[in-house]
């Protein structure tokens, strides 16, 4: 057995750009993962995988040109059913061994040859038997039927292929895109497996203009890329032609100067290498007067339509340059700078148009427009929700600020949406509310209006800033609350992968916002305002929307590096004041590691189970008799509370958690004592309810910062 490098390639048409990436690793994943599986390669081989716009390939290190033989023990069958009285074989185990490949023209001695063990109760017969490794051709076969047949695509193409048979036809073949080489090499030896109705060989395609020669005839496994490289004019690892790209961006901004810099932008880098076999950078530029459109606008369409990198300058702000990584590389790059030129003059001329055209109506003028603007078939149009929107952001305002914010911010909420009825954001939906804000500042409503419609929508992903000012807070607030409270009050809530309406991302903005603004708001009083805004249209789901936003918040804070036992001790009290659940964490933490604290956990979840059978017969008063103490571990309890409860308390009302649970950690020893000497459920009915009330008193003062019982192990 000897081992080789291998190579596979599937020369193809244009791969879609956007999924390249994941066919690439996929393909060599797939591949090289079965070939383990099969024993022809090891945890030690190294795999490579390669992806450009036409091929799908993968290197693999130390493959063996056949498995190693393997030690087989099958269990056939009990003995009281394969042998007969006098230890013959019966007929039925002679036709299960024959049925393996064995000898049995000697019964006896085949009966001999197995191993009898004891399986469970019974004694069974066992077989041994070396099955024969795989070689390399049928193993790398059946490993590029399954790489092929997992690779994640994401629409599959029906194309025909004429038969290689003597009766002449065409066969139906699926794939991403036609298929037009297989290349195999196992060291410089052909594999000659079969995909797609190819044989493969070891010669490929380059560069569709550029390759020096055709076909380019590969030499071994190991010179692909080298090879690809010097006669083809490809370079096939994605990342290496990624990186390139990116050095190349980079030297053409240096030399545009004045600190320029291609936008960053990971995804349309990603494209962009799914596009180019071999990258070249050229720089472009456009006429200076389009500057004066919104850069948004220009960047967007540049990138969106074109796959072209804008220039911004040293201090962030758009030039009139632009870069263009071309799949071809000329003497004479002119002819290239000016097509890519010509073609993106219409598309910032169109951009243009739209802003100009847009200017000559207000925002205020097609507030009407969102009537006929259908937002949802159970809640109406954008026109209805925006009235919703108004009305919570203005309840939302009232206990926020003054009369200034509430005009400020309900200006906002009125405004926010008409530019969904632009011609620009028609055009380019990604521009909703960033035009909203520059069409507010052209109708000169003053930039805290505009920045409020501008930044309504944010926190729009993971990371994203929050809104700029109090007024846009506040409307990006009721804007979010009006789609959560909405959709959960028509039931259209997230089912496993599928949330078409983000309600995901809404709950983390809120969260968000509620917390790093440290607003103070206490978050079911926010939910239920809402409801009434949406008149009989939903049913009051604000229950399960809390649910629901405390689990997109402890998700948060366990990824923030909280335990799940903190953040269950403190939500499980539903605390209103979001803002303030951080500082709760940490006064848990830090209690959680006082001497005192297992004991006064267990006490804890000990006194909830007493208090929960006692409230079955009714409500527990926390309510003490001083003169119905008569144990002395009762009465020494009770002394306890009455002089650290009052001071725990008052640290919990300045907000100094922290403090207020480590007051009440001298509890302890007398909490213990209690349990050890004082019978809670006595006979005697006033006593009974009057240790079931000391209890309550300290069950209550114990949790008031989180249910301390969860932090039992």
């Amino acid at each position: 057995m000897t081992t080789q490098n291998l190579l596979v390639e599937l020369f193809v048409e244009e791969l879609p750009p956007k999924a390249l990436q994941k066919l690439g690793d996929a393909f060599a994943t797939v591949l090289a993962d079965q070939l383990k599986a099969l024993g022809l390669a090891t945890a030690a081989s190294a795999v490579t995988p390669f992806a450009s716009p036409r091929r799908l390939a993968a290197h693999v290190t130390a493959v063996a040109d056949k498995a190693a033989d393997k030690a087989v023990q099958q269990k056939l069958m009990p003995v009281t059913v394969g042998l007969q009285a006098d230890g013959n074989a019966t007929p039925a185990l002679l036709k299960k061994l024959q049925a393996l490949g064995a000898d049995v023209s000697d019964p006896a001695a085949a009966v001999a040859a197995l191993k009898r063990a004891q399986d469970g109760k019974a004694e069974a017969l066992f077989y041994d038997s070396v099955v024969p490794g795989a070689t390399l051709q049928a193993g790398l076969q059946k490993a590029l039927d399954e790489a092929i047949a997992k690779l994640p695509i994401p629409k599959v193409m029906s194309y025909q292929l004429e038969t290689d048979c003597e009766l002449p036809g065409w066969t139906s073949v699926n794939f991403v895109r036609p298929a037009h080489g297989l290349v195999a090499l196992h060291g410089s030896t052909v594999v000659p497996v079969k995909a797609l109705g190819l044989t493969a060989g070891n010669s490929t395609q380059g560069h569709r203009f550029e390759a020096a020669v055709s076909p380019v005839v590969l030499a071994d496994a190991d010179s692909y890329a080298a090879t690809l490289r010097k006669d083809g004019a490809v370079i096939a690892s994605f990342a290496e032609r990624k990186a390139e790209i990116a050095r190349q961006l980079a030297a053409a901004a240096a030399k545009v100067g004045n600190g320029a810099r291609p936008i960053e932008d990971e995804a349309l880098l990603d494209e962009v290498t799914a596009l180019v076999e071999r990258p070249n950078v050229v720089i472009c530029q456009f006429e200076e007067q389009f500057l004066g459109v919104p850069q948004e606008c220009l960047i967007l369409t540049m990138k969106a339509n074109q796959k072209y990198f804008p220039l911004l300058d040293a201090a962030g702000k758009l030039t009139n340059k632009f870069l263009v990584v071309s799949n071809i590389s000329p003497e004479d790059t002119s002819f290239v700078t000016g097509g890519n030129e010509r073609v993106v003059r219409p598309r910032l001329a169109d951009a243009k148009f739209f802003f100009d055209q847009d200017r000559k109506k207000t925002l205020a003028s097609r507030v009407e427009g969102l009537g006929k603007v259908v937002y949802h078939n159970k809640l109406g149009t954008q026109g209805e929700r925006v009235e919703r929107v108004r009305a919570i952001a203005k309840a939302i305002a009232t206990q926020l600020g003054d009369a200034q914010l509430v005009q400020d911010a309900d200006k906002a909420a009125q405004l926010a949406k008409t530019d969904l009825v632009t011609d620009m954001v028609g055009e380019f939906p990604e521009l909703q509310g960033i035009m909203g804000g520059y069409y507010a500042l052209n109708d000169g409503l003053g930039e805290t209006v505009a920045h409020a419609i501008e930044d309504h929508y944010k926190p729009r992903f993971a990371g994203d800033a929050l809104p700029r000012n109090m007024a846009g807070v506040v409307v990006a607030l009721a804007d979010k609350l009006e789609t959560l409270v909405g959709m959960f009050g028509i039931g259209n809530l997230p089912t496993g992968d599928r949330d078409p309406f983000a309600l995901r991302r809404h709950a983390l903005g809120v969260i968000r916002m509620l917390v790093e603004k440290d607003l103070p708001l206490d978050l079911s009083a926010l939910l239920a305002g809402a409801v009434p805004a949406f008149g009989d249209k939903i049913t009051d789901a604000s229950a399960a929307l809390a649910d629901f936003i405390y689990d997109r918040l402890a998700g948060s804070l366990r990824e923030q590096g909280y335990s799940a036992q903190e953040v269950d001790a403190v939500l499980a009290l539903r605390p209103q004041r979001l803002a303030l659940i951080e500082k709760q964490l940490a006064a848990v933490r830090a209690f959680a590691s006082l001497p005192e604290a297992p004991a006064l956990a267990a006490a804890n979840k000990r006194v909830g189970n007493i208090l929960k059978k006692a409230e079955v017969e009714g409500p527990v008063d926390a309510h003490v008799n001083p003169a119905l103490l008569a144990e002395q571990a009762e009465k020494d309890l009770f002394v306890a509370l009455q002089r650290f409860v009052p001071e725990a308390d008052a640290q919990y009302d300045a907000g100094d958690y922290t403090a207020s649970l480590q007051t009440l950690a001298v509890l302890r020893a007398p909490v213990d004592a209690f349990f050890d000497d004082v019978m809670v459920n006595a006979e005697q009915l006033d006593l009974r309810l009057n240790r079931q009330g000391l209890l309550k008193s300290l069950h209550k003062a114990m949790n008031r910062v989180a249910d301390l019982s969860r932090l039992v192990a």
